[in-house]
C-alpha cells in the first residue's frame, strides 16, 4: 500500500508515502490547543484519554492470531500512519514559545506497549479495576505520549487492548488515536510496506530559544507588511478579535445561567474508577421506533436515568424539577448513516451544545420526551454552543499565553456543566486487529480538572456500549452505573404509552429545566 504525494497536515512536510517526510526546514511547533492541552496537565489534571478493544481470538479465521510479537509488529508497521507517536514534546526555555514536536531519537516501541494478565477468574470487575489503574497515571514526558497494553487472562480465552494517548496528540480529525490505525474492517491484515523510519536530528536548546525569538521578532515585520497585502498576523487578530467578542458574549450567557450545584464539579484527585456495560442496538432501535423518536434521544434517556439513580443514591430527596448539565458532540443530533464513512470513535475536538437532564422526571416515557425536546432545542441555539476549552489569544508576542490562558478558560468553565457526554456520529462497523475480531470496543473519556465523571458511548456492530470514567475519591460507587444502564433501558422498553397520552404531549414537546429565550 503507498500513499499519494501530498503535503501533510501534520509537518508541512511533503509525504511520499505514510511516514516519510521531506521535512525541510519547517519547525514543527504545537498548534496552540496542542500546547493547552500539554499545558493542563500541570493544573492537577491528566488529559489523556484511550479506547477499550475486547477480542475473541477463537472466532478468528483459521491462521489468524493476536500474542504481543503480533501486536509489536503490527503497531510498528502502522505507526507511519500516525508519526506523533515517535515523536517528544520539547519545551521552549521561559516559555518564549509553543513548545516543539521532535522525533525521539531513542524510542523503544516495547516500552510503549505492554503485556499484562489480570487475576483469575479476570472478569470485568478485574478488568476495570487494571484500567482504573492505568488511567491513573500520568503518561511519561520524557517519552511520546502513548502508551497500549495487551491484556490476557481474561474468560473463554479472550484478550483486551487498552490504548492511552494523550489528548494533545489529536489536534485535528486526522490525527487518529492509535486505536483507530491498528484495526481493519476485514479479517485480512492490510500491510503497509516496510517503514525505514530515521529519527531527525533534535534541534539544541540554543537553536530552539534564538528561533523562538527570531519568530517574535518578526512578527512586528510582518504586521506592517499585512497592511500593504491583507494577509498575515494582521488578518490574524481581526478574526481573533471577532471572535473574541462572540466567545466572551457566550461565556457570559452560559456563567450566568450556570449549571446547577453538584458533586460532579469537583477534582479530588488524579485517582480513577472505571465501569462499562453494553446493551443490544435492537432494544435501542425499537424504543426509539416505538416512542418516534432519535436513536439517540433514547441513549441519551438511558444516560438521564442513569444519572436519576445515581442521584439519588447520593442525596435524601429529589425535586421535580431538578437536572444534570451535560455537554456532548453536536455531531451526536445529526450522527452519519453510513457506518463506511470516514471518521473513528475518538470524538474530540468537535463542535458541541450544553443541554439539560430531567433526572426529576419520574415517569421513564415523560423523561424520554423531555430529552428529546431539550436536545432538539439546544442544538438548534446559538446560546447553547459552547467553543470548548480553547486558550485564550494563544499566540501573541514572547508571552506564554498557552499556559496561562488554559488555567483561566478551565475556571470560567467549571460550571458551564456537569458531565461530559460522549456520543460516536457514527456507526461503527466490525473491526478485526491482526485478523481477529474485536467482540467489543469502548472508548475511555478523558477526565479534565473540575469534573469527576465523563461518559462515552458508541455504537459497535450490534451493541451500543457505554463507558464510564470518574474520580475515585468522588464516586466510589462508580461500578453500580453499570447496572443502572440496564436498569434504565429496561423501564423505557417494559414503558408504556400511559405518561406520553396522559400529558397530550408528543415524543419531542416536553421540556424541562429553566426556560431560555431564544
Amino acid at each position: 500500500m503507498v500513499g499519494t504525494p501530498g503535503r501533510d497536515a501534520l509537518t508541512g512536510g511533503i509525504v511520499d508515502r505514510p511516514g516519510h517526510y521531506h521535512r525541510g526546514d519547517m519547525v514543527n511547533r504545537l498548534s496552540p490547543d496542542d500546547a493547552m492541552y500539554y499545558f493542563l496537565d500541570r493544573s492537577g489534571t491528566t488529559t489523556h484519554l484511550g479506547a477499550l478493544l475486547i477480542l475473541d481470538p477463537a472466532a478468528a479465521p483459521r491462521g489468524a492470531a493476536l500474542d504481543y510479537a503480533a501486536l509489536v509488529a503490527l503497531v510498528e508497521n502502522r505507526l507511519q500512519l500516525v508519526p506523533r507517536y515517535r515523536q517528544v514534546v520539547t519545551e521552549v526555555t521561559l516559555g518564549l514559545a509553543r513548545p516543539l514536536w521532535v522525533d525521539d531519537r531513542d524510542f523503544d516501541i516495547t516500552f510503549h506497549i505492554r503485556r499484562s494478565a489480570l487475576p483469575q477468574p479476570g472478569d470485568d470487575e478485574a478488568l476495570s479495576e487494571f484500567i482504573a489503574r492505568v488511567m491513573s497515571r500520568p503518561l511519561d514526558r520524557h517519552r511520546p505520549l502513548w502508551e497500549m497494553y495487551l491484556i490476557e487472562g481474561l474468560p473463554d480465552g479472550r484478550i483486551a487492548i487498552l490504548t492511552k494517548t494523550h489528548r494533545c496528540l489529536l489536534d485535528e480529525e486526522q490525527h487518529l488515536e492509535i486505536s483507530e490505525v491498528i484495526t481493519d474492517e476485514t479479517p485480512e491484515v492490510g500491510h503497509y510496506e516496510e517503514d525505514l523510519w530515521m529519527p531527525g536530528r533534535p534541534p539544541g536548546s540554543r537553536a530552539v530559544t534564538m528561533g523562538a525569538l527570531a519568530e517574535a521578532v518578526a512578527r512586528p515585520g510582518e504586521l506592517v507588511e499585512s497592511v500593504f497585502s491583507g494577509t498575515g498576523p494582521i488578518a490574524d487578530l481581526l478574526s481573533l478579535a471577532d471572535q473574541s467578542v462572540r466567545f466572551v458574549g457566550n461565556t457570559v450567557q452560559q456563567l450566568v445561567n450556570a449549571a446547577p450545584d453538584s458533586p460532579l464539579n469537583t477534582t479530588a484527585s488524579a485517582a480513577r474508577l472505571f465501569t462499562f456495560v453494553w446493551v443490544p442496538r435492537t432494544q435501542v432501535q425499537e424504543i426509539a421506533e416505538r416512542f418516534e423518536c432519535s436513536f439517540n434521544d433514547v441513549v441519551l434517556a438511558v444516560v438521564t436515568g442513569v444519572m436519576r439513580r445515581w442521584t439519588l443514591s447520593v442525596k435524601d430527596s429529589m425535586s421535580h424539577g431538578e437536572t444534570v448539565r451535560a455537554v456532548l458532540p453536536l455531531g451526536a443530533r445529526e450522527p452519519v448513516a453510513d457506518e463506511r464513512a470516514g471518521g473513528g470513535w475518538i470524538c474530540e475536538g468537535r463542535a458541541e451544545f450544553i443541554t439539560d437532564l430531567p433526572v426529576g422526571e419520574d415517569s421513564p416515557s415523560v423523561r424520554l420526551m423531555q430529552v428529546a425536546g431539550l436536545a432538539e432545542r439546544y442544538s438548534q441555539s446559538q446560546r447553547r454552543m459552547t467553543p470548548g476549552l480553547r486558550p485564550l489569544l494563544p499566540e501573541l508576542g514572547v508571552v506564554p499565553f498557552a499556559d496561562v490562558s488554559t488555567r483561566v478558560f478551565n475556571r470560567i468553565f467549571q460550571r458551564s456543566y456537569n458531565v461530559p457526554i460522549r456520543i460516536a456520529d457514527r456507526r461503527i462497523g466490525c473491526r478485526y486487529v491482526n485478523g481477529v475480531p474485536v467482540r467489543d470496543l469502548f472508548t475511555v473519556p478523558p477526565l479534565l480538572a473540575s469534573r469527576a465523571l465523563a461518559i462515552s458511548v458508541n455504537e459497535y456492530c450490534e451493541k451500543v456500549e457505554f463507558a464510564f470514567l470518574a474520580d475515585r475519591n468522588v464516586l466510589g460507587d462508580l461500578p453500580a452505573m453499570a447496572g443502572y444502564v440496564l436498569d434504565s433501558i429496561d423501564e423505557l422498553a417494559t414503558g408504556g404509552f400511559e405518561a406520553i397520552t396522559d400529558t397530550g404531549a408528543g415524543p419531542r414537546s416536553g421540556t424541562a429545566g429553566s426556560p431560555e429565550e431564544e
